[in-house]
């Protein structure tokens, strides 16, 4: 019966993680360029049990969904989205690389091209700086050129270049803070096969009904697991209950 028990509580427990999972799914489904969360249930032996069928139920598999997102269409030069695999890279608090398909950038005061967050957006030789009082004109192959806003404004000058990357999938670990990163906390290198977008944004990848679908089978797992729960309570009752009457 405590195989039973085993089974049962550590796949309730398991189960609530994997509703929380979905939940975040949800809570992101209008997020910019917002990956979905995969999580899948497998069974792990205990360890120096007295039997060799005693196994715990772990969340073992936590994936991410790197399917692109819809583009949707804003007419923003600063607001950029990569096309197909690919992702832009930028510089996080520790100086450190993360990794982002959220391509809603913005020119700080000091003219630095960064995220929403603050977050510099790398070019070829660091954080990219633009020059005051000019047009953004985005190629799609990252390269940024400037028109002036006054003046001679056929004339165009090439910036910099955003740096688009493409490593393995099965390379990046997505961080508490939403970004990627590669695994050992090695710097991508720049893939010029990378393409983007300009005046597009990148929708997230969840789907709404499938991620709803889920919750819903995923409360029937739960309330199944806590009934084998009261079900194992009820026979160690009636086997002690039957014990006692003998004796």
């Amino acid at each position: 019966m405590d195989r039973l028990i085993y089974t049962a509580m550590t796949g309730a427990s398991a189960t609530m993680g994997q509703e929380a999972a979905v939940a975040h799914n949800l809570a992101n489904a209008t997020s910019t360029g917002f990956k979905a969360e995969l999580h899948k249930l497998r069974a792990v032996p205990v360890q120096n049990a007295p039997m060799p069928t005693r196994a715990f139920v772990v969340d073992a598999s936590v994936a991410d969904d790197y399917a692109s997102g819809p583009l949707q269409h804003t007419n923003r030069p600063l607001d950029m989205a990569v096309s197909g695999k690919g992702w832009f890279a930028v510089q996080m608090p520790d100086g450190t690389e993360g990794y982002t398909r959220n391509g809603n950038f913005e020119v700080s005061a000091n003219g630095i091209l960064q995220t929403r967050s603050g977050l510099p957006v790398l070019g070829s030789g660091g954080p990219i700086t633009l020059p005051p009082d000019v047009e953004v004109v985005v190629g799609s192959d990252g390269t940024l050129s400037t028109v002036p806003r006054s003046g001679a404004r056929n004339t165009t000058s090439t910036v910099d270049q955003l740096k688009l990357v493409n490593p393995p999938e099965a390379d990046l670990r997505r961080g508490g803070d939403g970004y990627f990163r590669l695994a050992g906390g090695t710097a991508a290198t720049a893939d010029p096969a990378v393409r983007v977008a300009s005046g597009y944004l990148e929708g997230s990848n969840v789907n709404v009904v499938e991620q709803m679908v889920s919750m819903i089978s995923l409360a029937r797992q739960y309330e199944m697991q806590t009934k084998m729960l009261s079900t194992a309570q009820e026979m160690d009752r009636s086997a002690s209950s039957q014990l006692m009457s003998k004796s």
